[in-house]
């Protein structure tokens, strides 16, 4: 045997001791292959120990859980080791199920070692492997182990945070302080992110990013990311994947990148349910989650509500240097809101190398504000008029999503997928405001309603295979088909009178349809010396039809080709990461839909149907790697967008003292930045993590100057956003949690949009590992406040927003059934349960 095969041994044996990652690095999966954590074959991830162990054709497989029998051990090592000299011969990692599988074993004696890190090393003796004979070893129990590690933190623990080789994963399940709210909480936390008062949400400071949930993007998402993440609860997300520097297989849409939401399935066998419930001050829920497996069938059904309610005051001042008119107003809100989602969903083995997979998913959301808003007007610091409306907005939708998918495995690591999906969003965006005396009496009244439908029908077909053991080949298709409609009028009327039609604000409509045909090829290989390198090549077609009341709307078809390249360099004990990629980022339904906003008619809103996508260039670097007992990663990027999709505000010519707002391609983006962020291990029981970004910001547009010609502007400036997070284990099933973020204030074009801070305290207490109840509190000293401020050749606004949102809630969960893994017969020949799990990537 080689020097260098000895020395691995060595290496391999003292890691699994210590309940290490052997021969895989931090992140659990392989090294540099980015599309999924668990393994695609045994012959992908074992020890290249092929001159030592004898030739044969036995396989090995298993499930490692906990003595519990409640949880698989994710990731766990398994070690083959030769009795007759007594070394490792091959080795094999367990998938994020806990299934293990290890390929072409010669006939005779050997024993197995069982690792992982937090729980105690196992030992199997005395396995007989007869020629052509499969062994499956069925259920093996991990014991918890109380030992501390010195020197090594493996990012396969689980913890809060993991830098795996093409993402990262933020495990939300462990996060007690979000339990009981929704998406939005949960994303507040993951590095790289944040997410404003209205739960908009930006990846390095843009928020032109591509939300999927579970692989696969919602018609909820695609109209709007704040409103899905809303009905999202944070109870049902198992983890956040952040993917900066997504691979050809994945939609070029997202010029900052990919937030993947995985919600929580279950894997085992059996009957269980799952009871989730939470009051607060401002926010309840409940929620009812169920599995059940036996044989080859799988079923899950879920319902959760939540309902909220909250206080805002707000004031701004705003001027507009044409007419030298100063307008003050001040407002003050209450918020209602009713979000709930329910699923429905079946996947059967059709055979050993087949498998079925469909679901029903229904959304719906409940959301009315009430303000009472006063509008003073100054010229020449006298009072030129004031006003004072109550305005009721209502902002409803419903949401399905129907999907049928289908797998055929070939062998280990060869694979075809076949994925359809239905989604239909019905959106009302409604408001009434009532124009009210200085003694509170109705003078006249206004409604806007404003219907809106958005229909996406997608089919997807990919195909991946292995070449050899170091390389690996990914190619497929995918058409998307939307169609967005809206509907508005604006209707008037006086008090006791019936509403009539408004004909000096004219009704409208948009019809818009974007057909997307996509094609990629995907490569992939490894060197001996640890290098891995996977380029890929995608190409789209768009073709829209737009009409509104004017006519036809002529927006040309495009195409783009879209390149992508990850290289990474496996090192001791970190991972050196080099990354390209050009994104598209389309222009979504609130900024295409042309109704006028009026809810506030001193600050006016509208889209743009004849919006074009922006195109983005990214570049990455970034080193991680382990540190005593400490896990760190730094990253470096840049990105620069052309034909950059901006909100331009400009004084409105119907109203004296108002602003509209509205967007326009103005011009370029360009960012470079920084992000810092880790994990320490601080004891077996306590750990800290949080991050740093900053990044630097400078944007070029064009805005019309009070002559009312257009003139190119700039604005630039640091963005500095930080996060903490430390948690604590106690006896007795108690842990502690707490956490806090702030968020610097964004650059803009036209000024800067305020940051703002959170933080949260939370504790629970499990029960026999069946029940917990948890008590947590956000912003307990009071509530947030954001400051923002716009300046441009035709006007300047300060603006001071306060969120009262202060809560505390105690929550508690209740597990009902008994859930196992059930072990199979012995068979002979292949034997493959490969099927996609919602942690991997599945193309969308």
């Amino acid at each position: 045997m080689k020097k260098a095969n000895y020395t691995l041994i060595i290496l391999t044996l003292l890691l699994s001791s210590l309940g290490g990652y052997a021969q895989y690095g931090p992140g659990g999966g392989r090294g540099g292959d980015g599309e999924r954590s668990r393994p695609q074959n045994s012959q992908a991830t074992s020890l290249d120990l092929e001159g030592d162990k004898p030739k044969g054709n036995a396989k090995i497989y298993g499930n490692v859980v906990d003595e519990a029998l409640t949880t698989a051990v994710e990731f766990a090592n398994i070690a083959l080791i030769y009795t007759k000299t007594k070394k490792p011969v091959d080795g094999t990692m367990a998938d994020e199920n806990g299934k293990f599988e290890m390929k072409k074993i010669g006939d005779g004696k050997y024993s197995i070692q069982v690792s992982f890190i937090g729980y105690e090393p196992l030992i199997i003796p005395n396995i007989v492997i007869e020629k052509g004979n499969d062994l499956d070893l069925g259920v093996i129990k991990l014991k918890q182990s109380t030992k501390q590690l010195d020197e090594l933190v493996v990012s396969g623990q689980a913890s809060m945070i993991e830098e795996k080789v093409d993402r990262l994963v933020y495990n939300a399940e462990k996060d007690l302080s979000a339990k009981g709210g929704d998406a939005a909480d949960i994303l507040r936390n993951v590095p790289m992110l944040s997410v404003d008062l209205e739960g908009n949400v930006s990846l390095r400071g843009s928020e032109n990013i591509r939300v999927l949930i579970n692989n696969k993007p919602s018609t909820i998402v695609a109209s709007s990311i704040a409103d899905a993440l809303k009905m999202l609860p944070a109870d049902l997300i198992k983890s956040v994947e952040v993917i900066t520097s997504p691979s050809a297989k994945y939609d070029a849409e997202g010029t900052a990148g990919i937030i993947n939401i995985i919600t929580k399935k279950s894997t085992l066998k059996g009957l269980n349910l799952n009871l989730d419930t939470g009051a607060g001050l401002r926010g309840s829920n409940l929620g009812l989650n169920g599995n059940y497996r036996t044989g080859k069938l799988g079923v899950t059904i879920g319902g959760y509500g939540r309902a909220f309610y909250n206080k805002s005051a707000g004031t701004s001042e705003q001027f507009t240097f044409a007419n030298n008119l100063n307008t003050v107003q001040d407002n003050t809100g209450k918020h209602f809101g009713m979000f709930g989602r329910y699923n429905l969903g079946f996947d059967y083995d059709i055979s050993s190398k087949q498998s079925l997979s469909a679901g029903v998913a229904f959304g719906t959301r409940r959301f009315d504000r009430t303000q009472i808003l006063t509008s003073t007007t100054f010229k020449d610091d006298a009072q030129f008029s004031k006003s004072i409306r109550d305005v009721n907005s209502i902002d409803n939708s419903d949401s399905y999503d129907i999907n049928l998918d289908y797998l055929r495995t070939f062998k280990p690591g060869q694979e075809w997928y076949v994925s359809s999906q239905y989604s239909l969003n019905n959106l009302i965006n409604n408001f009434d405001s009532d124009l009210l005396s200085p003694d509170n009496m109705v003078l006249n009244m206004q409604r806007n309603i404003n219907g809106n439908t958005n229909k996406e029908m997608t089919l997807q077909s990919d195909f991946v295979s292995p070449i050899g053991k170091r390389q690996q080949i990914e190619f497929g298709g995918k058409g998307v088909l939307r169609q967005v409609n809206s509907d508005f009028n604006y209707l008037k009327a006086l008090p006791s009178q019936e509403y009539l039609v408004d004909n000096s604000r004219p009704s409208g409509f948009l019809n818009y349809s974007q057909n997307v045909f996509a094609g990629y090829l995907s490569y992939m290989f490894t060197t001996k010396n640890k290098y891995t390198v996977k380029s890929g090549l995608r190409y789209e077609l768009t073709s829209i039809t737009a009409e509104d009341r004017t006519g036809n709307i002529n927006i040309p078809a495009y195409n783009n080709l879209v390149p992508s390249i990850n290289i990474s360099k496996k090192l001791q004990k970190s991972t050196v990461k080099l990354a390209y990629n050009r994104r598209i980022q389309r222009p979504g339904l609130q900024q295409l839909n042309p109704n006028f906003n009026l809810s506030n008619p001193f600050d006016i809103s509208y889209g743009n149907p004849s919006l074009s996508p922006e195109l983005t260039n990214n570049v990455e670097f970034s080193v991680s790697g382990a540190i005593k007992k400490s896990y760190l990663t730094v990253a470096v990027f840049a990105r620069q967008s052309n034909n950059a999709i901006n909100r331009v505000s400009f004084a409105s010519d119907t109203l004296a003292g108002a602003i509209q707002t509205t967007y326009f391609n103005t011009g370029k983006e360009q960012t470079v930045g920084t992000n810092l962020f880790g994990n320490i291990f601080l004891n077996t029981n306590w750990t800290l993590n949080g991050g740093v970004d900053i990044y630097y910001r400078y944007l070029e547009g064009q805005q019309a100057g009070l002559d009312g010609i257009s003139k190119t502007i700039s604005n630039q400036g640091f963005v500095i956003s930080g996060r903490v997070m430390s948690t604590y284990k106690l006896k007795n099933g108690w842990a502690v949690q707490a956490n806090g973020g702030m968020r610097g204030n964004r650059v803009n074009l036209l000024g800067s949009q305020g940051g703002m801070g959170m933080y949260s305290l939370g504790a629970r207490k499990e029960f026999n590992k069946k029940s917990s109840l948890g008590l947590s509190a956000d912003n307990f000293f009071g509530g947030m406040t954001m400051r923002s401020n716009l300046l441009s050749p035709q006007l300047k606004q300060n603006t001071t927003q306060y969120m009262y949102n202060s809560n505390v809630r105690v929550t508690f969960s209740y597990k009902i059934g008994n859930m196992k893994f059930v072990e199979k017969k012995k068979t002979k020949g292949v034997s493959n349960d490969d099927v996609m799990s919602s942690g991997g990537d599945t193309g969308n």
